[in-house]
């Protein structure tokens, strides 16, 4: 494993897929030009759009759709690995994914990965979400190895579960990421601390692209995307909500390091849970 240098692309996608294409055209070539070897875009790449109806107008098949196209492309113009955070593609089963790609510098797709927890939550001021009533969870996570790091792959909501990395951690993973669309409401509170948490206790690299400010559909994203390296410090952030490219460099034996200090991975130990209730005690399934 050796040292590289990463990308994290701030959007703030719009309704129209074709626009936000050749915005990733110019992030990417920034990307690029400063020397990144590896560039995550955020979550919902080719098009923000809470209208069911209007989405389903630009919903495409994988093997039509825009931004699968402009970043095989682009991966292979600047022969980098190029991590699309997601876009919403039309599955054959008719339902739809939130799926992220993973392009190597010859175009092709290395990977991809369905996000599997969907964001159903109600929040302050009437602000309501349902990712389950649009799009199809996957079931899997992956774990993918690049020439200079093993890693692993989320998406947005995921982040608030660490059973996910640590899975992803102990299957190698160096570098983790959750690439995001993040509500301003929950970034103000939860962002920066969920991004250090989740780097820190795995011992692993954090890259998490994100969407940022008011967009066509009237949400308003928090931005502020960031990397953070395995001990905690933040590497690189995007200290706003506007577009940006920030960047980083790599150093995969960190993480190593940062494993042999803190062997959390190694000591963790099986337990059960118990419950105790008026002198009654109850043995629930073990956990780890």
């Amino acid at each position: 494993m050796s040292v590289f240098r990463a990308a994290a692309i701030q959007m703030r996608s719009g309704a129209d897929p074709q626009r936000n294409a050749a915005d990733l055209g110019d992030y990417v070539s920034e990307a690029a030009g400063k020397g990144a070897a590896y560039v995550q875009t955020p979550e919902m790449t080719g098009a923000l759009q809470r209208d069911r109806k209007a989405l389903a107008g630009v919903l495409k098949s994988e093997g039509d759709d825009i931004i699968v196209r402009t970043a095989s492309a682009l991966a292979e113009k600047y022969k980098i690995h190029l991590h699309i955070g997601s876009t919403a593609i039309a599955r054959d089963d008719g339902k739809i994914a939130n799926r992220a790609f993973f392009f190597g510098p010859d175009g092709k797709i290395l990977t991809r990965y369905d996000k599997i927890h969907m964001f159903d939550v109600d929040l302050d001021n009437g602000e309501s979400w349902r990712e389950s009533a649009v799009y199809s969870p996957g079931s899997d996570t992956v774990v993918l190895d690049l020439p200079f790091a093993r890693l692993g792959l989320a998406i947005c909501y995921d982040v608030r579960f660490p059973q996910l990395f640590r899975a992803q951690a102990l299957a190698g993973a160096s570098v983790i990421t959750a690439p995001a669309a993040f509500t301003r409401q929950t970034g103000e509170a939860h962002w920066n601390v969920l991004q250090r948490a989740r780097a820190i206790e795995n011992g692993a690299f954090m890259i998490s692209a994100a969407q940022g400010g008011v967009h066509e559909d009237g949400r308003e994203t928090f931005g502020h995307s960031i990397i953070v390296a395995p001990w905690g410090e933040v590497l690189a952030e995007a200290a706003h909500a506007d577009p940006a490219v920030i960047v980083a460099d790599i150093d995969p034996a960190r993480s190593a390091a940062a494993r042999a200090k803190v062997p959390n991975l190694k000591n963790a130990r099986p337990f059960g849970v118990v419950v105790e209730n008026d002198g009654e005690r109850t043995r629930l399934d073990a956990a780890s």
